[in-house]
Formats: structure tokens, sequence, C-alpha cells
């Protein structure tokens, strides 16, 4: 039984596949370490160094709220530890029915 990627018509696709060389890039910079909001910026064509202002403000219009200028978002994960302060789960649910204050 094939996946449903394997299943699907992409042609697009398959011809990347076809015709690419494998290898490594620094989309930001030679010994930057990114993160995929900020690679994503700069395999774009943006500067991530002067257009990104970070996750919060990307998750959030993402999220569907607008960040009007002079509003600072900021992203923060919620995990599970245990008593020693493992991590025994790096993502907690989401919050349902969540609100933005404005205050």
């Amino acid at each position: 039984m094939r996946t449903p990627l394997e299943a699907a018509t992409k042609p697009n696709l398959d011809l990347i596949a076809r015709n690419v060389v494998c290898g490594t890039i620094d989309p930001i910079a030679s010994g930057v370490a990114p993160g995929s909001d900020a690679s994503t910026f700069a395999l774009l064509g943006y500067d991530p160094f002067k257009v990104y202002s970070g996750r919060g403000a990307l998750e959030a219009e993402g999220s569907g709220v607008q960040v009007l200028p002079g509003i600072v978002a900021l992203r923060r994960k919620f995990a599970t530890v245990n008593n020693d302060l493992f991590v025994l789960d790096r993502r907690v649910g989401r919050i349902a029915g969540a609100t933005i204050s404005r205050g």
C-alpha cells in the first residue's frame, strides 16, 4: 500500500526530486544555527537580520491576531516536566479560547 504522498499527483515535486543534488546550506550565514522561522525568511529572499523580529509576531499573525506597530508579541511554550525537571513532553496542548489582552 502506498502512502498518500506516494499516491499523489505531484509533477513539480517529482521534477525537483529527479534533478536535485543533496547537501547542506547556511540559509542565514556561515556558523549561524538557524531556526525554521528565520530560515524560511532567508530562503524566501528576506534578510532575517533586517526584517525578522521573532517568532512571537509571526505566530500571532498566523493565528489571526493583527500585530500593529508598537505591539510586542511574545511566544512561550509550556512543557511537562517531572520532579527532577526532566522534560516529559515538550509541547503541551493549546489553550482553547485564549484571548489577547490589549491593555
